[in-house]
């Protein structure tokens, strides 16, 4: 009976991202090469029979055709009896290709640190050779992130990075690593900081950015499907904003959702603008045991032909107030004027607008992006005065008093992109088919509790109808499905946005 637990134990471990090991090789500190810790249990640690396996899971997997550049890959981390033939289908989408450097991050299970740790040094071996670290670009990204800095603890025993190497060197033959392990208790913010430090350092160079994770551990084989399809529908959206809300909040799991999140995020400020998932299983699949299953994905991010144009074509939304291109660059200057100003300690001037329209009683909002990324959006949903007043007092409240972000600094300014949103006014509505996605914005009132999305969102992010409510939902702070709610009060509006 004792043989048997001890068998049971083991097959558990092996098949999610918990498994313990040994030490092998020298210890971290003594020298540069950061040796396997999981080859014989995680992968076999013969070459030969390793190649053999990885080449086998290759030829099985099947070679998505995606219409543009990849930027980035999502893999599993699990033992390869259990999630081999998975991450085969993201790396079968890059043979043939090469790339200088590859990116690795992935979560860490025995370290408890802050922010992440770059191995910027030597080399990882694995029982197929020495990958060289790309020390110059691994410190680049130190310098340009916050909390990135060398912890050995955070590589001596993971395994999360280490079982996606082996692919990588008999798919690509020669490439350099960066080697990056996140905090296991990540932020939206700890992503955003990784995520700007990576795509301002790799900016230009051939690059491949990979995130390594598992998904829900443990469930019942049905439930686990249903808790990985949220995160499958987040990655085929491009969502790492919701992605996110949803790993908070507890409506889906991923071990490594924080490198997943920061991956997505780094991508997109590279011109990914699509995501495809690859291949879904669990380890129900593999053993035909579904009492207790954890979820494996394959996927790929990528920049589809005609790049950033086809992005602007397809986010066009809202409606047409009859703003000219004269009075929509007059609100601009103001907004701009008011941001740099204020990062730069000096006085706001007395703006003079002589514009009719700019002096009409209108809601607006004013959203302020950093390389892709949200640095700060605030507005009023009805208009409290002058249109040019609101979008000057918002300009400042975006920048400065979104409690959300720090104030913008000065040294942020040459990388900051504003959009100005003038709203129209908010009709309640009693059946949602009403709401057009691309046209409305949703403004949703549950007692004390109330949330806005603008027009645009729900087009940025891929939602439909049904997923932009619950997002709005869960922006009031109210279960997603609230909106079903009969108390719960539904308006909707239109945006002019520029």
């Amino acid at each position: 009976m004792p043989i048997l637990i001890l068998i049971s134990f083991l097959v558990l471990m092996g098949m999610c991202c918990e498994a313990q090991s040994p030490k092998r090789g020298k210890e971290m500190g003594v020298s540069d090469i950061r040796e396997p810790a999981v080859a014989g249990m995680f992968y076999p640690d013969q070459p030969d029979i390793l190649s053999r396996d990885i080449k086998r899971y290759m030829e099985h997997a099947r070679k998505e055709k995606v219409e543009g550049e990849i930027i980035a890959l999502v893999s599993p981390h699990a033992g390869y009896m259990y999630s081999g033939q998975v991450a085969a289908h993201a790396y079968k989408m890059i043979e043939g290709k090469t790339f200088d450097t590859v990116i690795v991050v992935a979560p860490s299970h025995r370290a408890l640190f802050k922010g992440a740790s770059i191995y910027d040094r030597g080399a990882y071996r694995t029982p197929l050779g020495l990958v060289p670290i790309d020390i110059e670009l691994s410190r680049k990204i130190m310098e340009k992130g916050k909390e990135i800095q060398f912890l050995p603890e955070a590589h001596q025993e993971e395994h999360s990075l280490e079982v996606q190497i082996p692919f990588l060197q008999v798919t690509l033959k020669t490439f350099k690593l960066v080697p990056i392990v996140m905090e296991p208790y990540w932020s939206w913010e700890s992503c955003q900081s990784l995520a700007s430090a990576i795509a301002g350092a790799v900016k230009g160079k051939n690059v491949l950015l990979v995130a390594s994770s598992d998904l829900s551990h443990f469930h019942p084989y049905e439930r686990a499907v249903d808790l990985d399809k949220i995160v499958l529908n987040h990655i085929d959206r491009f969502d790492p904003e919701g992605l996110n809300r949803d790993l908070k909040s507890g409506r889906c799991e991923a071990c490594g959702g924080g490198p997943i999140i920061s991956m997505m995020l780094a991508a997109r400020a590279l011109g990914a603008d699509r995501g495809k998932v690859l291949k879904y299983l669990n380890s129900g699949d593999v053993t035909g045991d579904r009492s207790r299953v954890v979820g494996y994905a394959a996927a790929v991010l990528y920049r589809t032909a005609g790049g950033s144009k086809k992005m602007k074509e397809e986010k066009k939304v809202g409606v047409d107030l009859g703003l000219s291109e004269e009075e929509k660059k007059t609100l601009h200057h103001i907004a701009k004027t008011v941001i740099e100003n204020m990062a730069r300690g000096r006085p706001v001037p007395e703006f003079s607008v002589n514009a009719p329209t700019l002096k009409e009683n209108r809601g607006a909002f004013v959203s302020i992006h950093k390389k892709g990324q949200l640095r700060g959006c605030i507005g009023y949903i009805e208009g409290r005065g002058p249109l040019y007043k609101t979008v000057e007092e918002m300009a400042e409240a975006a920048a400065f008093r979104d409690p959300r972000f720090p104030p913008v600094t000065e040294k942020e300014l040459k990388d900051l992109n504003i959009e100005i949103s003038v709203l129209t006014p908010l009709r309640k509505i009693s059946d949602i088919n009403e709401i057009e996605v691309g046209k409305h914005g949703i403004y949703i009132k549950k007692g004390w509790y109330s949330g806005l999305l603008l027009p645009q969102v729900a087009t940025e992010n891929g939602w439909d109808r049904q997923t932009f409510l619950e997002h709005t939902c869960l922006k009031a702070g109210l279960p997603p499905n609230a909106w079903k709610d009969r108390t719960t009060e539904i308006y909707i509006f239109s945006a002019d946005i520029f």
